[in-house]
């Protein structure tokens, strides 16, 4: 049965879906703007499913890390708060748990183009601690392979771009 919330949550949903396409297709000042304005909507006490999802999009799409990293502490803060049963109401085969190796991961990214490198490590031993939980397909060779990359970039004291 559909019901209002679930109808508004649906629809939140589908502003992210829509904006994080916009991304993809390459406009990425249209995504932002768009993910901005859904953010006022949501805000910093709604909905942590779409606060997450938001927030994680929204991160990749600043080339400055101290902007993302803004975004990328908000979608762990959100996750943080967001349980499996309201994460399961949107898809019934997400696991909460799953989404912490790439909120740490980006984490440590952005730590690390910040030269904060001993931050950047607890934020890779973070996402390491939780790699069980990823699957053993393309996304979970993916996020383990940039751990990998970032981890090497910390211990090299690299601040340059990974490509």
């Amino acid at each position: 049965m559909t019901t209002p919330d679930t109808v508004t949550a649906n629809a939140t949903m589908a502003v992210i879906t829509q904006a994080v396409a916009l991304g993809h297709d390459g406009d990425q000042d249209g995504a932002r703007e768009a993910l901005l304005e859904a953010w006022a909507t949501i805000g910093p006490a709604g909905d942590p499913l779409h606060r997450r999802t938001l927030a994680h999009y929204l991160a990749d799409l600043y080339t400055d890390p101290a902007q993302a990293l803004v975004w990328d502490i908000r979608a762990l803060d959100a996750a943080d708060s967001l349980t499996n049963d309201r994460a399961q109401q949107h898809h019934a085969d997400l696991d909460v748990r799953a989404f912490y190796p790439s909120l740490h991961l980006n984490l440590a990214e952005n730590y690390r183009l910040l030269g904060s490198f001993d931050v950047a490590h607890d934020e890779i031993v973070a996402a390491r601690g939780c790699l069980d939980t990823l699957p053993d397909d393309a996304y979970g060779t993916l996020i383990r392979t940039a751990l990998d990359e970032v981890e090497a970039a910390i211990q090299d004291r690299s601040t340059e771009r990974r490509h």
